[in-house]
């Protein structure tokens, strides 16, 4: 991807929280949530994170939209997150979180829980016009006329702007959520799990709203999931996780129907088929525990649940490496054996 079309380049980002411990609460160790992740993301374009709970897939998120201080005043935050916004060049990495306002409208984020991400005092009218209140400088009137265009732009009604959240499903809260993230025009939204606490037939509706709304208003997204088959659908670019790194990253039909890591075949064999007269998959079931992050393995970090590891993976971290059109590996014995 050339460096015009690209709107957030990520380079070796650590995310680490410290552990306090003692009478005197010393830092006694770390928990390695991410631990150096590299990956951009283009203008108008979808990437896919998908992995276990707990490999950092929410605090890559939380990272680049610049939240993490707030959720964790002790986090510690190396490497860069460079944004570019019309020709200027911003490291939210480095960013303090009192200077994020003037870049907030342009980096908008989606929450998993559409139950607990609304403010159940407020109006939808009031949740959708809030960030317009904050980041435009706009009069009453034409703040109503914004809140009534995103209603119908996210397929709920204007009526139904006076109304509060628990008065709606889970799949039109969430919706209410999408038309509050598109109201100050971003450019990015990170989804985390948006479509996890859903039916699966709403979840197909959101999913279809959210590629129409990027198509209309030119959007990128970085798409946190744990479900590949909706992952694939949505994304053109996947990026697979395992305790805080990334073990294989490349475009979407590829990584999904010729996974190479073994942890990404793992993933991949427990998607089920949607079609009950096709026999299943051979299932890929992989022993042993994640281990934790504040221990984690020497050399690479699967190593100890892959069945195809040997002695030297406990040596260095594997680096991701180019096998071919721009699919990655981050593992040498695969790439051996090709």
């Amino acid at each position: 991807m050339s460096q015009h079309n690209t709107l957030v380049d990520v380079k070796n980002l650590h995310v680490h929280f410290p552990v306090f411990g003692g009478v005197f609460s010393k830092k006694v160790a770390s928990v390695k949530a991410v631990d150096g992740v590299s990956f951009s993301i283009g203008k108008n374009e979808t990437v896919g994170m998908v992995g276990e709970s707990g490999c950092g897939k929410t605090t890559v998120g939380r990272a680049m939209i610049n939240i993490l201080y707030h959720v964790a005043p002790d986090v510690e935050i190396s490497g860069n997150i460079n944004y570019r916004f019309e020709n200027s060049i911003v490291d939210f990495a480095s960013l303090h979180p009192k200077k994020m306002q003037q870049y907030r409208s342009k980096v908008q984020m989606i929450f998993q829980d559409p139950y607990a991400s609304l403010n159940p005092r407020m109006t939808v009218a009031q949740i959708i016009s809030e960030p317009l209140q904050i980041h435009k400088n706009m009069s009453s009137k034409d703040m109503e006329d914004r809140v009534a265009w995103l209603l119908d732009k996210v397929g709920l009604r204007l009526e139904q702007a006076k109304r509060f959240p628990h008065e709606f499903s889970g799949g039109q809260r969430q919706r209410i959520g999408i038309a509050r993230t598109l109201a100050t025009n971003p450019e990015l939204i990170i989804c985390d799990e948006p479509v996890s606490a859903l039916d699966v037939s709403i979840q197909a509706q959101v999913i279809n709203l959210m590629m129409d709304l990027q198509d209309e208003f030119n959007l990128s997204y970085l798409f946190i999931a744990h479900d590949l088959s909706v992952v694939e659908h949505i994304s053109d670019k996947i990026i697979v996780m395992y305790l805080g790194n990334i073990v294989e990253m490349g475009d979407s039909s590829e990584v999904y129907h010729h996974p190479r890591h073994p942890y990404s075949r793992s993933l991949l064999s427990a998607v089920p088929l949607p079609d009950p007269t096709r026999k299943n998959k051979t299932r890929v079931v992989l022993q042993g525990d994640i281990p934790t992050p504040m221990n984690k393995p020497s050399g690479c970090a699967f190593r100890t649940r892959c069945p195809i590891a040997k002695p030297e993976c406990a040596g260095d971290i594997p680096s991701l490496v180019d096998t071919g059109s721009e699919h990655w590996v981050a593992c040498p014995v695969v790439r051996e054996a090709n």
